[in-house]
């Protein structure tokens, strides 16, 4: 019996059922974040990022691209495997100001239980149990450019950038979306300061879902009480992303680069730090130790919440519990490798993911080290 009314969760949380609707948690699959470097700091790295990953953080960052073209590859696993997390991207720069990128992410949770024909004729039969998988994608074609202040002059330490985004979402048969959404980012850099601020979904990106059921799984709704999902818009409302950043000079060989980000909504309250029904502050903070520009350590917190104690279930006591995040990376010429480990849940329960990334370099010729 669980994994019916599991199924009938799957399919109204997804779905949701009136005409046109702004959700709270829409599209939740783009806030995951890409690259392990980003997911080691926290993923706070809207004013720093400077590399293909930009395309997704911050587009404005990919002007700081020096390499002829950038590849970057990620897989994560969540939940003890139970769901995957993908991403691929590749950058170059298309002239003395612009870079050109296109990218890639996909999240899917596949074998999920389908019991909506279990029951025939009022007899309980298990070879009618069927599984689908829930899958998500988001196709970006991002540009940036460095501001022209004068003519001949370029301001290397600003820019911006704007990313288009096309999403298809897939939940077995019974569902499919198609939506659209733009991003817009700017950064500014002063000496060892740099300054980032991401406009997530300015446009209000729309999920346009049609549902799909036979009159059989229709019957099964009506007779478990349950309502028909309905084909809908769903709206993911924008959200503000300001960050700064500060790069430290320990000697000559070593760094320290410290980065924090604040996420504004508007979409109700959330239980993040600072919480009221007009807008939320959600913050994240990161740092990243580099030696010679080789060798990477990372660090960071995020997902900040006030939650019920897990571990006295007779209190109503509430605790803060935050997820930290730890990274290494190795930059070998035109290679680099990054790993992060993450602890998503309470101190009490915890789940680890692990994330694995790499970025290729392409150049005529090779860079020396």
């Amino acid at each position: 019996m669980k994994n019916k009314y599991f199924t009938f969760c799957i399919l109204f949380f997804t779905f949701g059922l009136e005409a046109q609707y702004a959700r709270k948690y829409s599209n939740e699959f783009l806030n995951i974040g890409v690259g392990a470097r980003s997911f080691g700091m926290g993923n706070a790295v809207i004013a720093s990022v400077s590399d293909v990953n930009a395309a997704y953080w911050n587009p404005a960052g990919m002007t700081q691209i020096k390499d002829d073209a950038q590849l970057s590859f990620m897989h994560s696993s969540y939940y003890e495997k139970i769901g995957s997390y993908d991403f691929i991207a590749g950058a170059a720069p298309i002239s003395k100001s612009g870079t050109l990128a296109i990218s890639l992410n996909r999240f899917g949770v596949d074998d999920i239980v389908n019991t909506l024909g279990l029951v025939q004729n009022g007899q309980v039969d298990y070879s009618r149990i069927k599984t689908f998988s829930a899958v998500d994608y988001a196709v970006y074609i991002s540009y940036a450019q460095v501001v022209k202040l004068k003519e001949r002059t370029y301001a290397q330490n600003l820019s911006w950038g704007i990313s288009p985004k096309i999403i298809y979402r897939n939940v077995g048969s019974f569902a499919k979306a198609w939506g659209f959404g733009v991003d817009v980012g700017g950064q500014y850099q002063r000496k060892n300061w740099m300054f980032g601020v991401l406009f997530k979904d300015i446009t209000t990106t729309y999920n346009t879902w049609n549902i799909t059921l036979t009159e059989e799984e229709k019957d099964v709704f009506f007779q478990t009480g349950n309502e028909i999902p309905l084909h809908s818009t769903e709206l993911t409302l924008p959200k503000v992303i300001p960050g700064i950043a500060y790069k430290f000079k320990l000697g000559k060989k070593m760094t320290l680069l410290a980065e924090s980000d604040f996420d504004f909504t508007f979409d109700g309250r959330r239980n993040v730090v600072v919480s009221s029904k007009r807008f939320n502050i959600d913050p994240h903070m990161g740092m990243e130790f580099g030696y010679s520009e080789k060798i990477y350590f990372r660090g960071g917190l995020t997902n900040i919440q006030n939650i019920l104690d897990v571990t006295d279930s007779f209190s109503q006591k509430k605790t803060w519990v935050m997820q930290p995040n730890f990274g290494v990376g190795i930059h070998l010429k035109n290679l680099t490798l990054d790993y992060t480990i993450t602890a998503i849940g309470s101190n009490a329960v915890a789940l680890n993911s692990n994330i694995f990334s790499i970025k290729i370099a392409l150049n005529k010729k090779p860079k020396a080290l």
